[in-house]
């Protein structure tokens, strides 16, 4: 039995797409993002942060996306790169997680923190400046359809995720190939199924979060 904790437009959408790509089966269960309930006795029992994703997986839970999506390709073998790629796609797997912060810091401010006064200009600039360089990153390493050589792995799930979302904070239009690499993600069939099965929107309800002028 597989079941992924999730919240529509969070960072589980990765393991949802993932699951997708895999051909595994899967039940979905969803909280929301504004309400109390992923901080249940019930859910912080499964995921003790509790943040998704969690994955119930051969008997246990893990909460951390990383190893998620490590644990999930090694049990199908799949969508890990060539063997000389290893390194690449490890680093590709955790920087992820750097555009992902950047990320939450902006979406903390701009939509957690709804008082103005509870917000910093200062910061929303700098993570968006932050956001945009990692962004940049991924920009430079895209020399081919994909982010390794070899074609279309996990890696570029656990990444476009943060551009996907990113693009609500900083324009893409200097970044071609970002743009493009994104375009040819969605046109993924395990990618479509995972937004059919996503949710409702409930945390970007907007196109775009400029930041504050100074």
């Amino acid at each position: 039995m597989i079941r992924l904790h999730h919240v529509p437009q969070a960072r589980s959408f990765r393991i949802l797409w993932l699951l997708e790509e895999l051909g595994l089966t899967y039940d979905l269960v969803e909280y929301s993002f504004f309400d109390k309930s992923l901080r249940s006795e019930a859910y912080v029992n499964i995921s003790p942060a509790g943040r998704v994703p969690a994955l119930e997986f051969e008997g246990r839970a893990i909460f951390e996306s990383g190893a998620i999506t490590q644990v999930l390709c090694a049990a199908k073998g799949a969508l890990t790169g060539l063997p000389g790629e290893r390194v690449d796609w490890l680093e590709w797997l955790h920087f992820g997680e750097t555009i992902a912060a950047h990320i939450a810091n902006l979406t903390q401010h701009h939509i957690v923190l709804r008082d103005d006064q509870m917000r910093s200009p200062t910061v929303m600039r700098l993570e968006a400046a932050r956001l945009e360089k990692t962004l940049a990153v991924v920009a430079r390493g895209l020399t081919g359809p994909y982010l390794l050589a070899s074609g279309f792995s996990a890696v570029d799930i656990v990444v476009s995720y943060g551009a996907l979302i990113g693009q609500r904070f900083v324009a893409l239009d200097g970044m071609p190939r970002l743009r493009d690499w994104l375009a040819r993600l969605a046109e993924r069939p395990a990618f479509q199924r995972a937004v059919a099965r996503e949710g409702a929107a409930q945390i970007y309800t907007r196109a775009f979060y400029p930041a504050p002028q100074t």
